[in-house]
C-alpha cells in the first residue's frame, strides 16, 4: 500500500501503513513534528518512518505548517514569534494542536483501516508538548507514548525563540500562567494513566531541553506503579533538528534521524506486542 494523503477534520495528514498489511484493522501511532526541521507532516514521516512496527503512523500537520502555512511560507509563523513567542506561537500552536485531535481521531478511524483500541501517540519539539497535553487533559486514551527532543516546560522553549524576536522575552502575569499550564514537569502527576513513555533526548540538543527531560523522566517514575517503564535514551550526535533546512519536504533520512527512527521503531514495536 502507498502512502496516503488527506485531512481529518481539518488536519492534514500522511499516513503510512503497516508492512504487509492485509484488510484487517491495526493499531494506531500518531505523531507530531517538530517546527524545526523537519517541520511539516510529511517531512516528518521522511524522518521517522518507522516502518518495522505494526500499526498506521499517521502523522498530523501543526497548525500553520504544511499545508497549512500562509502563502506556502514560513514567514506568519515569524512574525507571531516576534509578535510574543509565548502567547501567540508557542502556546496557541500547542492547544490547538492538542483541541483538534480528537475530531482529527474520529475522521481518521472512518477513513483509515485502523482499529478503535487505545493509540499511540509520538511528539517531537514543540509536538512533544503537544503529546503531553493530550496525555494530561485524559481525553483519548493512550496505550503509549513517545518524546523526541521535547518541549517540556515552554518556558525553556520561550528562551530558545528569543533570538527570533530580537529582544528578551517580557514576562507579564499571563504568560507566567500560560508557562505553567505548560509546563508538564510540575504536572507529571496528570498522567493518571502512567502509559508506557519513551522520551529520546539528543546529546547535542540544547541543554535546557536536556535538563527538562531529564527532570521529566525523574518526575514521573517518582509517581509511576512501574517506574520502569518510563524510559530515557540520549541518542550521540543528534542536535535539535531531525532533518537539513528547510525541513518542508520529504528527504533521505539523516544518520541521526535513522538512529532515533531505530530507538522508536524498536520501542513502540515492543510495546505493540506486549499491549496492543
Amino acid at each position: 500500500m502507498k502512502t496516503i494523503t488527506g485531512t481529518a477534520a481539518g488536519v492534514p495528514f500522511t499516513a503510512l501503513p503497516p508492512e504487509g498489511a492485509d484488510d484487517g484493522r491495526a493499531p494506531l501511532l500518531v505523531t507530531w513534528h517538530m517546527l524545526d526541521a523537519p517541520r511539516t507532516d510529511a517531512a516528518f514521516a521522511a524522518a521517522l518512518p518507522m516502518s518495522g512496527v505494526p500499526a498506521w503512523r499517521v502523522h498530523l500537520g501543526m497548525p500553520m505548517c504544511g499545508a497549512r502555512m500562509v502563502d506556502g511560507r514560513v514567514d506568519a509563523v515569524l512574525e507571531l514569534a516576534r509578535e510574543d513567542a509565548l502567547l501567540s506561537f508557542l502556546a496557541p500552536f500547542t492547544r490547538q494542536a492538542a483541541e483538534e485531535f480528537p475530531a482529527a481521531l474520529a475522521a481518521l478511524r472512518e477513513q483509515l483501516p485502523v482499529d478503535d483500541g487505545p493509540v499511540g501517540v509520538l511528539g517531537a519539539s514543540l509536538g512533544g508538548a503537544v503529546a503531553l497535553r493530550v496525555l494530561t487533559t485524559q481525553r483519548i486514551p493512550v496505550r503509549a507514548a513517545a518524546l523526541v527532543n521535547p518541549a517540556v516546560r515552554v518556558r525553556s522553549a520561550v528562551g530558545l525563540v528569543e533570538g527570533i524576536a530580537g529582544h528578551p522575552y517580557r514576562w507579564t502575569e499571563e504568560a507566567h500562567r500560560t508557562a505553567e499550564e505548560l509546563d508538564f514537569v510540575a504536572r507529571a502527576g496528570d498522567l493518571t494513566g502512567q502509559p508506557p513513555l519513551l522520551l529520546v533526548s539528543g546529546e547535542q540538543d540544547h541543554p535546557a531541553l536536556r535538563a527538562d527531560a531529564a527532570d521529566l523522566v525523574g518526575a514521573l517514575r517518582a509517581r509511576y506503579a512501574r517506574p520502569e517503564e518510563v524510559e530515557l535514551v540520549s541518542v550521540p550526535d543528534l542536535a535539535h533538528p531531525l532533518a537539513g533546512e528547510p525541513g518542508l519536504e520529504p528527504a533521505p533520512q539523516l544518520p541521526v534521524a535513522k538512529a532515533v527512527d531505530e530507538v522508536l521503531t524498536r520501542w513502540f514495536a515492543r510495546q505493540l506486542a506486549s499491549r496492543w
